[in-house]
């Protein structure tokens, strides 16, 4: 991760109010890059005084959500349990298997999918090999949506209100490749819609290019974005875009959209 980001966009202000919201800001206090944090991290984090966060701690333990660690706290396997009951997701990962793996033997790639949640795309499937090139993405993990392949592809197609939420959560600049004026920003959303896939040359991370495709539903709205990430040396946009719009058309048609 580029130095000064964490894939997590909460930053440090007022504490939350309620006791659900103070005890669920602990929990979204970890970003992607996050395995764990310490009780002065997580009150550095959500504003709260210590002996809240340790009391709040304590129950989040009790419950399952959070675990003890040697250095500190982790996310507990309850989280990851009750996120496998998330039926809409879960299914859109299952249809998306196959196509994520077809999708890796025909590049040597990582390939992955995504959904937009609020201003951040959120990872739901990943599949890459010994030899794929590390990315940032990864299953459970968040970044923001303006500078990623399949960010891009959903703000694209998207209706305006999705583009709105990017543009009033900011444009962080990951690389000096990223995006970061609102102008400049529309205007590759206006080629990447024209074309019917988006790049990511670099925005992300230096040396990583990404090619994605909208997943579209029957209504023809954007539900996902699949994607192939890799070394900027090794891709080449035209050809890896053939496999990716592929890829995307028979998944719309595989949860019931253009093409069913």
């Amino acid at each position: 991760m580029p130095s000064g980001t964490s894939g997590h966009e909460s930053q440090p202000g007022a504490a939350p109010k309620s006791v659900v919201a103070r005890a669920l800001s602990l929990l979204d206090a970890f970003g992607a890059d996050d395995v764990e944090l310490t009780l002065s991290d997580l009150c550095e984090r959500t504003g709260l005084p210590k002996t809240t966060v340790h009391r709040f701690v304590g129950e989040l333990v009790e419950w399952g959500a959070l675990e003890r660690s040697r250095y500190g706290l982790r996310l507990g396997f309850r989280l990851f349990s009750l996120g496998e009951q998330v039926a809409r997701y879960q299914r859109l990962r299952d249809l998306s298997t196959p196509f994520l793996e077809d999708l890796y033997e025909a590049t040597r790639e990582s390939a992955h999918l995504a959904v937009l949640d609020g201003s951040e795309v959120l990872y739901l499937a990943k599949v890459r090999g010994h030899g794929s090139t590390p990315t940032l993405s990864r299953i459970g993990g968040r970044l923001p949506s303006h500078c990623t392949g399949v960010g891009k592809a959903l703000l694209s197609v998207g209706p305006q209100e999705s583009l709105e939420d990017r543009l009033s959560a900011g444009l962080p600049r990951l690389t000096p490749h990223t995006v970061v004026t609102p102008g400049l920003l529309e205007r590759d959303l206006n080629a990447s819609r024209e074309r019917g896939y988006s790049i990511d040359r670099e925005e992300t991370r230096m040396g990583i290019v990404s090619v994605a495709a909208p997943i579209l539903d029957r209504r023809a709205e954007p539900v996902a974005a699949i994607a192939v990430a890799g070394r900027t040396h090794n891709i080449r946009v035209d050809r890896i875009a053939t496999s990716v719009q592929s890829a995307a058309a028979r998944l719309s048609a595989a949860i019931g959209g253009p093409g069913a």
